[in-house]
């Protein structure tokens, strides 16, 4: 075909129109016969199927139970488990409070190749649409059921985040990194390298956006009562996101705010102030590695961040008070000359200094502070519930002071005393990181701080009930930032909402499958045995190219045929018209011989028909166990102008919905005759015939595609053609583009 000189436009305008002329010449011609054919085959099926006794029958009741079971426990088991943890049925403030509702979430990690890079593709692709589908659904469940006013993350966003290569930048392992990875890894990470970049992590970006992102305002975006509005941050980092300590990669880190936002900020919500800290990067300052090498480039900007982070919650502290109380502070500058290389540029003369109006702040780190290994942490921790009687120690129950190859499961004692002295003011910390709960109360050295560690909020890490914090936060203050006269004296409160166990989920999956697998054998049993309408339908009997029967016809009672030999018998059949053969008294239709093929094998021998009894009953029952846990008969008629695996996979897709319970079989049966009656023949198609002439390449493809041919009519002893193979329809579409 020579090129075409058509617009984009143009050819997909004329291949538009060439498929409308191609349509209307088609229900001009066999379109007709064929929606005939198929309006036959629907009301066919709605005869045979669309039975009481059919639709009423035990195997749809129990497909009705199974959809029952997955509406539950891929829906309402979300809702259900979210409504439970409603504000006011755990919060316990004064009358007429208005607190700003906060949701902390840890750990979403969705997953990658880096989850575990031996898993083949299929596998890994199943479980990520499984964990994906578990984090939507229970993210969107808590944003209409709770409608938070203010959503945080603790960190590790992505499950391998920090091995995706950048685009700019140096991306490579440091030396004293490379000896720390696993056996695994080390196989793998050339070839993450190679084939994962940025544009990978692009995609994985928008996977998490699509996930968390998209649906914030789906309940609305109007906050609670008394809030300024609405917030989601998702800037603090993790060590699956950057690395940690002296290994995070400098480029990585960039590309990392550059999307999600900078990891250290300060945030004002609910009267409270909100400090995040990039603790990954603070512990590079603290490295063994920094005595070696200058990593000031990875553990600078946190320490420029806390220099200056109580001069900042100041400034904030007053913008808040402006806007609620419209008190304006002003710009006050001091009357004096100071030469610019002795100047102190690092308070802003908005700060109005030491001692002015400063709320209650929360610490925001990915990495736990620091405790004494042992640290018990609480009987809400799923992993081996704290011991009775063990508040001083208890290993199995406490987090684990251990480190390896780009984690640390706490702070250094020196990092955690430096980041709260640096912030002050600090009433609660909550950290992420190991993924299961944990509650303690600090030492004197931390001031006492009481920290928390969120539950991971994925079911594929390594915890079997995940979860997600809620905080409460209400603090009343006056136009000088103090507490209102009767407010409470802790402004914090927070309760721990658990999600759906999986594990719990698919065991109960399991179990019913049995179940209905004993059910089905037991009814497949007694069918035969009770004479119990059977649930497989039996074949459908059509019009066959050869008669199985004949009319009987006697010859008539006269003297002469009574007494005569063979010449009578040859002058009675001579004799046209001048029978009629008699009618059955029985239901008034011509007697008939009927050839049954029971009764004789194919060597013409006599069968006896004693003895099929139990063969019967072993088919029936086979016939309804399979009919009604798997699939029904597939059609009798097949389209002989639609190829063998287009049939095949139409069956098996309508099947597989049966079998999942999101068809009834009527339905089942409906859908597969229209496909398989109605879909055009494509063994015609060739370019001279169905496309002479195209207008355009795209006009080819459509008319090659559209082009089909009525059934040919058979004669009566002509068995019917086989099938053309899909094949052939893929070459004759392409030579006709």
């Amino acid at each position: 075909m020579p090129p075409s000189n058509l617009s984009v436009a143009e050819e997909i305008y004329g291949g538009v129109a060439a498929l409308l002329q191609l349509l209307w010449k088609w229900i001009k011609g066999p379109g007709m016969h064929r929606i005939a054919i198929v309006a036959a085959a629907v009301m066919r099926q709605v005869r045979r199927n669309m039975t009481s006794n059919r639709l009423l029958s035990s195997p749809h009741l129990l497909a009705f139970f199974w959809m029952l079971l997955l509406l539950w426990g891929e829906r309402w088991i979300y809702t259900n488990h979210v409504n439970v943890c409603d504000w006011k049925s755990w919060e316990k403030w004064p009358k007429g409070a208005t607190p700003h509702h906060l949701v902390l979430i840890a750990d979403p990690q969705i997953l990658d190749p880096h989850t575990n890079p031996d898993w083949p593709s299929a596998v890994l692709a199943t479980v990520v649409t499984i964990t994906d589908r578990y984090l939507k659904q229970s993210y969107n469940a808590l944003l209409h059921k709770l409608h938070p006013d203010s959503l945080f993350f603790l960190g590790d966003m992505l499950e391998g985040g920090r091995e995706w290569k950048t685009r700019q930048g140096l991306f490579v392992d440091p030396k004293w990194g490379v000896r720390g990875r696993t056996a695994k890894e080390q196989r793998w990470v050339k070839t993450w390298h190679r084939k994962y970049g940025d544009d990978f992590w692009l995609q994985e970006y928008q996977r998490f956006g699509e996930i968390f992102f998209d649906p914030w305002n789906v309940a609305g975006s109007k906050p609670g009562p008394w809030q300024r509005g609405r917030k989601l941050v998702a800037s603090l980092p993790g060590n699956h996101d950057l690395g940690f300590g002296a290994m995070v990669q400098v480029p990585v880190r960039d590309r990392y705010q550059a999307y999600f936002g900078d990891g250290n900020r300060v945030d004002v919500v609910g009267n409270h102030t909100i400090v995040s800290v990039d603790a990954v990067s603070l512990s590079a300052g603290t490295s063994t590695q920094r005595a070696n090498h200058d990593l000031s480039s990875i553990y600078g900007p946190v320490h420029e961040f806390l220099d200056g982070v109580q001069s900042t919650k100041r400034k904030m502290a007053q913008n808040e008070l402006k806007f609620w109380y419209g008190v304006e502070r002003g710009i006050k500058f001091k009357h004096h000359v100071e030469e610019l290389d002795k100047a102190d540029l690092t308070r802003w003369s908005r700060d109005p200094g030491p001692g002015a109006a400063d709320f209650p702040t929360l610490l925001l780190t990915h990495v736990p502070l620091y405790r004494e290994p042992g640290t018990p942490c609480g009987p809400q921790r799923e992993h081996w519930p704290q011991k009775k009687g063990s508040d001083e120690k208890d290993p199995s129950n406490a987090i684990s002071v251990v480190a390896g190859y780009q984690y640390q499961n706490v702070l250094s004692e020196e990092d955690s005393v430096k980041l709260v002295k640096s912030i002050g003011n600090v009433v609660h910390a909550f950290s992420g990181d190991d993924h299961d709960y944990c509650e303690l109360v600090h030492s004197d050295a931390k001031e006492n701080v009481r920290e928390i560690t969120v539950k991971t909020m994925s079911m594929s890490q390594g915890v079997p009930t995940p979860g997600f914090l809620m905080v409460s936060l209400y603090n009343p203050i006056d136009k000088d930032g103090k507490p209102l006269p009767g407010s409470p004296e802790k402004t914090v409160q927070t309760h721990l909402c658990l999600l759906p166990n999986q594990l719990v989920k698919y065991m109960n999956y399991i179990a019913f499958c049995i179940f209905s697998l004993i059910l089905l054998a037991v009814r497949a049993f007694f069918v035969p045995v009770l004479r119990l309408t059977p649930f497989a339908l039996p074949p459908e009997r059509r019009g066959a190219s050869l008669p199985i029967y004949k009319d009987k016809v006697e010859p008539p009672i006269t003297p002469s045929s009574s007494s005569s030999n063979g010449a009578g018998s040859t002058r009675w059949a001579g004799k046209k018209g001048k029978h009629r053969p008699r009618r059955s008294l029985a239901d008034g239709k011509w007697p008939r011989i009927t050839i049954n093929e029971d009764y004789y094998d194919t060597s013409k021998s006599w069968k006896t028909t004693t003895g099929r009894g139990d063969r019967f009953s072993v088919k029936i029952m086979v016939t309804e166990m399979w009919t009604t846990t798997w699939r029904d008969k597939p059609p009798s008629n097949r389209n002989p102008h639609v190829p063998y695996a287009v049939l095949t996979l139409t069956h098996k897709l309508f099947h597989l919905l049966t079998h999942l319970a999101l068809l009834p079989t009527p339905i089942l049966s409906f859908l597969s005759s229209l496909l398989l009656l109605a879909l055009p023949s494509a063994s015609s198609c060739t370019p001279s015939i169905a496309c002479p002439n195209p207008r355009s390449p795209i006009a080819a493809v459509v008319c090659c595609v559209a082009a089909s041919a009525p059934p040919p009519v058979l004669a009566a002893a002509a068995p019917p053609p086989a099938p053309p193979p899909a094949l052939d329809v893929a070459r004759a579409c392409t030579s006709a583009a």
